[in-house]
């Protein structure tokens, strides 16, 4: 997030969460909105920017639509000429005859009618798809920038995975859906219209027993459609468990492996795996149901009109190719009445999708800048808590009075037990909260009186959970400074004692870390986050637990790298190992959200007071 960025330091995103059943509920093809006329309002709107591509959408579906429906009245005429040339042939005694001519040009026009229609339909398919996936960059880019400009406390709120699932799944979803449900509703709606447009021009009574069989295909497809939903909710639920079991077992292979857990492993995800396995046969095979119904009725549909139709035929009410494109049309009716009951389908899954990208959208954001902001230039890094009170909720307060005053080029370690508001002070400082009552102001000025993105360049942050991306060890030491050329980066690895093991390495600076930067130590990463923090040189240092995970040997090695890292700057060392921070100029003892003793290691062990008890406790045989 942009907070982190300027902070030089970003936190490893967790390992994003499986579907459904981690957080809020995934997309789920029958998950119905909370505000269908709101969502769809919105939708509609994001889509007017492309106004002018969506009018030709719905001209090039209606003209497609329009142009195949046109053919069977036409294929008619053509067998009705047929007809009517042996009928004649017959009856005047081998006179007459089928005008082969009149016959093939009423061919020739069904032929550039379809030819038309596919056209149409090409032109109207490519258009939508770029319209949708145009829909879905500006999306994701405004999901982005969103990300940037929201607080902390929003991150907070949600896991990694339910936010990812927002960025990715649900604008897929919804791409995918409007891209289907537009061309699909408007194709459907024009041809119902048109199909029964052309069937009453050919004959009402034939359409009113063509009608009798529309309720029970509409009824039928309904019917199924409400049996099977429960089944896809639960089949998208048991994929969500049986997709976050998968991630979290083999993300920990060694762990399970370690305590011998593979059998109970194993019999979880059979256990999930057989639900998911029977839900998705129950719905798959009712939504299957579906097709074999309607073609049923159809059929029954058919027999009906043909049968009326010869009635009529031999009566001379109609024409014998009338019956013929009556079918048709009866065909082209009922598929379509089928097609508009799934797009209601898709269209809830659609604006549910959209709802969870439009809630994301409308998070209230982090104010950047304030008006009239101070400026960092000339800082020296002096900082004062005054009587400062915070909690993450208001019922709940972390730190009550908070007070300490820190020189600049001081290096000020923070101890404490764990809950004590240690990690709140770097948050607090770093403006990723502000705070209740009281201030924190740097050279005199209140935190809140710099523009949020400035203030953060004055920090350097080396934390505990090493954060490096795929790419050279170049560059993950110059994002502290992404200007910088190659010899300053060496010189910062250099300063770092980074540069020794690096040449040492294949490929040296030019080596690829890999996506979970497996390919090096854990001392190795810490090394190089502290070199990349040497590169950005900030005024202020903070350094999280950035020993507590490292062997005895390795620490000397941060520590000997930290202490030129500290030089000349003013540093927060947060530590729960006590031997690292003997030499502090000052430490800041905290307890429940207070600072409960100050002073050098030494006169705080004389005190005998909290801190001297925590000491003991660490080195006590």
């Amino acid at each position: 997030m942009s907070q982190e960025n300027n902070a030089r330091s970003i936190r490893p995103a967790r390992r994003p969460m499986g579907g459904p059943g981690s957080g809020p509920p995934g997309m789920h093809m029958t998950e119905k909105p909370k505000d269908f006329k709101g969502t769809f309002r919105k939708i509609f709107q994001m889509m007017l920017v492309y106004r002018a591509r969506l009018a030709l959408v719905v001209a090039f579906a209606v003209g497609g639509a329009a142009f195949a429906i046109i053919v069977p009245k036409i294929m008619g005429n053509a067998t009705t000429e047929i007809f009517n040339g042996l009928t004649s042939k017959l009856t005047g005694g081998g006179e007459g005859g089928i005008d082969f001519g009149k016959v093939g040009s009423i061919l020739i026009n069904a032929l550039v009618l379809y030819g038309f229609s596919a056209l149409l339909q090409y032109l109207q398919g490519w258009i939508m798809s770029g319209l949708t996936q145009a829909t879905a960059f500006r999306l994701r880019k405004n999901l982005s920038d969103k990300l940037h400009r929201l607080p902390m406390r929003f991150f907070d709120k949600y896991t990694n995975g339910e936010i990812l699932s927002r960025v990715t799944n649900d604008v897929d979803t919804l791409a995918m859906n409007m891209n289907q449900v537009m061309t699909q509703f408007i194709t459907s709606v024009t041809t119902i219209l048109g199909t029964l447009y052309m069937m009453l021009s050919i004959n009402g009574w034939m359409t009113l027993v063509a009608m009798v069989t529309l309720p029970l295909t509409m009824f039928g497809a309904m019917g199924i459609m409400k049996r099977s939903q429960k089944y896809f909710q639960q089949q998208q639920e048991y994929l969500g468990h049986v997709n976050g079991q998968v991630e979290e077992v083999f993300g920990g292979h060694q762990i399970v492996k370690a305590f011998n857990a593979e059998n109970e492993v194993v019999a979880k995800f059979d256990k999930d795996n057989d639900q998911l396995a029977e839900s998705a046969r129950k719905s798959q095979f009712l939504s299957g149901l579906m097709m074999p119904i309607a073609m049923m009725i159809g059929n029954l549909g058919y027999v009906l009109v043909s049968i009326f139709g010869g009635i009529l035929a031999a009566r001379g009410v109609i024409a014998v190719g009338d019956i013929q494109a009556f079918v048709q049309y009866v065909r082209q009716f009922n598929q379509p009445i089928t097609q508009v009951a799934q797009a209601f389908n898709m269209i809830q899954a659609m604006l549910a999708a959209a709802e969870r990208v439009f809630d994301l959208l409308d998070e209230p954001e982090e104010n950047q800048t304030v008006e009239n902001p101070v400026s960092i230039e000339g800082l020296q890094g002096e900082v004062a808590f005054d009587h400062i009170r915070f909690g993450y909720t208001p019922e709940k307060t972390v730190i009550s009075d908070f007070s300490a005053d820190i020189k600049p080029g001081m290096r000020v370690a923070v101890v404490g037990p764990t809950g004590a508001g240690k990690t709140t002070i770097v948050k607090l400082l770093m403006r990723f909260y502000d705070v209740d009552k009281g201030a924190i102001r740097v050279d005199g000025h209140d935190l809140r009186a710099f523009n949020r993105t400035e203030l953060r360049d004055l920090f350097g942050m080396v934390l505990q959970d090493t954060w490096l991306f795929s790419g050279t060890i170049m560059e993950n030491i110059r994002y502290g400074k992404l200007t910088a050329s190659d010899d300053e980066v060496i010189q910062a690895a250099t300063v770092a004692d980074v540069d020794h093991f690096v040449r040492t390495l294949p490929e040296g600076y030019s080596m690829e870390l890999n996506e979970e930067s497996s390919n090096i130590s854990q001392g190795q990463k810490q090394l190089l986050t502290i070199a990349r923090a040497l590169l950005a040189n900030p005024k202020i240092l903070i350094l999280d637990e950035a020993t507590s995970s490292v062997d005895t040997r390795t620490e000397m090695r941060i520590q000997n790298a930290m202490h030129r890292l500290t030089q000349g700057r003013t540093s927060f060392i947060i530590a729960h190992r006590l031997s690292t921070i003997r030499n502090a100029d000052l430490i800041l003892v905290m307890r429940d959200g207070d600072i409960v003793e100050q002073g050098t290691h030494e006169g705080l062990l004389e005190r005998k007071g909290f801190y001297s008890e925590l000491y003991q406790s660490q080195f006590a045989r």
